[in-house]
């Protein structure tokens, strides 16, 4: 498919996505954390599944780094103020302040621009770290909060139930999208060749993920998933 088209396609998608996001959170129908954590969760795989879109071209990876660019960039608009969207402020903030937009969902951002332009469909690596940032950080709150389980001893604000489900979730997330990947040729071998490494670096992003630092998780953890995986492909 020609590019741009494939860029305006993608964009559509994350868009209307996003928008229904906001839509329900600014209406109440969910509440602004599980929002959040719904557009954290699906905005990754929505968009590496439109990969598919793109063309084999050196230039394609390009233009699908200008989506999750232009989304970011918006995102730092609604932060500063400088841009006013009361919904999308009640879809990714915990309480309200635009401010919050600037760290977690700007770093989030960040890292879909950096991996689309690193690896591209080119090797696992930068589709496995989002999936991770994706399904593993995305599900921890909405499992620790559902779930009462003890604190972790290193780190109050989180849980054992949380931290399993970091690792269930960047798991089950990246054999899913890698399988597909497989399926379209894009890959080669089996999924079963994929099962351990992908295990062992969602064992590793979530014992990074649950230190006790916050908002960074989108940075850490994509990060030692990137870095795990190349000892693995």
């Amino acid at each position: 498919m020609n590019n741009l088209i494939a860029t305006i396609i993608t964009f559509a998608i994350s868009l209307i996505f996003l928008r229904s996001m906001d839509f329900i959170a600014h209406r109440g129908i969910i509440d602004s954390k599980l929002s959040r954590k719904i557009i954290h969760i699906g905005t990754g795989p929505i968009f590496v599944l439109c990969w598919f879109l793109f063309s084999d071209t050196s230039s394609a990876r390009w233009w699908a780094a200008l989506v999750p660019l232009i989304i970011t960039i918006q995102f730092a608009l609604i932060g500063f103020g400088i841009l006013k969207d009361d919904a999308s402020v009640k879809a990714m903030s915990r309480t309200g302040d635009p401010k919050e937009i600037l760290r977690g969902p700007l770093y989030y951002g960040i890292m879909f621009v950096a991996l689309t332009l690193i690896y591209w469909r080119d090797s696992p690596i930068g589709i496995i770290a989002l999936m991770m940032m994706c399904g593993g950080d995305g599900i921890a709150d909405i499992v620790g909060r559902k779930f009462n389980s003890a604190k972790l001893a290193w780190s109050k604000d989180k849980s054992v139930a949380g931290s399993m489900a970091v690792f269930l979730g960047g798991f089950i997330l990246s054999v899913l999208i890698i399988f597909i990947y497989i399926n379209a040729s894009v890959f080669v071998g089996s999924i079963t060749n994929y099962l351990l490494p992908i295990a062992f670096i969602a064992l590793v992003s979530m014992l990074v993920e649950s230190l006790p630092y916050k908002d960074v998780d989108n940075i850490t953890m994509t990060i030692t998933a990137v870095l795990m995986g190349h000892l693995f492909f």
